[in-house]
């Protein structure tokens, strides 16, 4: 989930460029995943967050976007958690016991407690628990901005490690210096940075386009994401770029750069794509978000698109020991 700010959203966003979205790039029959889907039911957990975002003040299922799945040639989804409570990721893992499409799930556990691998444990052992691959914290929203460098929390990065999990890392772009301390000191942690580290594209200093051009807080951000990438374990997903951008004015133009510049970065081995469906809805359609990842990826070697596609989230959440679309 890319936690977004800004004005509320209009009702229609940029013009859909059609539903050629990846299904244009698809060139090999390897099971293509949505890195970052979101689902959630009002009725039975409320989610804060969305209290000022009313396109999202409903409930969420995967019925609600099993068509556009289908348009982008999606083999399946990892859901990723929204809010901190272990009772919605026993939720999210019995989804996946339920419903093949889900590959992978990343949940949620208190690593600033004690006994973070009992947590783990008793997750792996609920209905559905094979298919969690890993945890989130909210680390964007958490008040204290050295949580990360807490030593009861590296402890619990160690167990999340341990336990044969990823650590998807949603965070604001002035804490990507923090990530990079992390990263290095824990080399054992299978690391993702979600939603590229949320590159502020709003604030207008792209310059010509190309990452050379770019001023300000772009400039800052790029120079962040660099250092973290030239560490090898640690994985970024091609997400949530469209609400890091205007709601009501985002162009594919403008988002081809940035993308570009994550995946010369990271490589395609360690590069994923997501939709953060359906966050996105504040700005694009499913069939927008993944219509403005297209071009990006047609400039790929077919092997490299295969590995972007759905390759890499593979490998990186070890989905081979459980999932039957693998």
């Amino acid at each position: 989930m890319s936690t977004p700010t800004g004005p509320e959203p209009a009702s229609a966003g940029p013009a859909d460029a059609g539903s050629a979205s990846l299904t244009s790039a698809r060139r090999d029959p390897s099971p293509a995943l949505d890195a970052h889907v979101h689902v959630w039911d009002l009725a039975a957990r409320p989610q804060p967050w969305t209290d000022r975002l009313p396109v999202l003040q409903r409930s969420f299922g995967l019925d609600d976007v099993a068509g556009d799945l289908r348009a982008a040639g999606q083999d399946g989804v990892i859901v990723v958690q929204t809010v901190a409570s272990a009772a919605e990721t026993r939720e999210l893992l019995a989804l996946a016991a339920a419903q093949p499409l889900v590959a992978g799930v990343v949940g949620w556990a208190d690593l600033s407690r004690p006994g973070p691998a009992g947590q783990l444990l008793a997750a792996q052992a609920a209905p559905g628990g094979r298919a969690l691959v890993g945890v989130r914290h909210q680390l964007q929203e958490e008040p204290d901005q050295e949580w990360l460098a807490r030593p009861q929390v590296r402890d619990g990065l160690r167990a999340v490690a341990a336990a044969g999990l990823a650590y998807d890392l949603v965070i604001s772009p002035g804490q990507l210096p923090l990530v990079t301390q992390t990263v290095t000191a824990l080399p054992e942690v299978r690391f993702v940075l979600d939603h590229a580290g949320k590159p502020p594209i709003a604030g207008g200093n792209l310059g010509a386009g190309k990452a050379a051009a770019w001023t300000g807080a772009m400039a800052a951000w790029a120079a962040d994401l660099r250092a973290l990438a030239a560490l090898p374990n640690v994985a970024v997903k091609l997400s949530g770029l469209v609400t890091e951008a205007d709601w009501e004015s985002w162009t594919p133009a403008q988002l081809g750069p940035v993308m570009e510049f994550v995946l010369a970065e990271f490589g395609p081995d360690r590069t994923m794509v997501g939709s953060d469906w359906p966050v996105c809805l504040l700005a694009a359609s499913y069939g927008q978000v993944m219509a403005a990842v297209a071009p990006v990826l047609d400039g790929l070697t077919p092997a490299e698109r295969t590995a972007v596609r759905g390759g890499t989230a593979r490998a990186w959440y070890r989905l081979d020991e459980h999932w039957p679309g693998a």
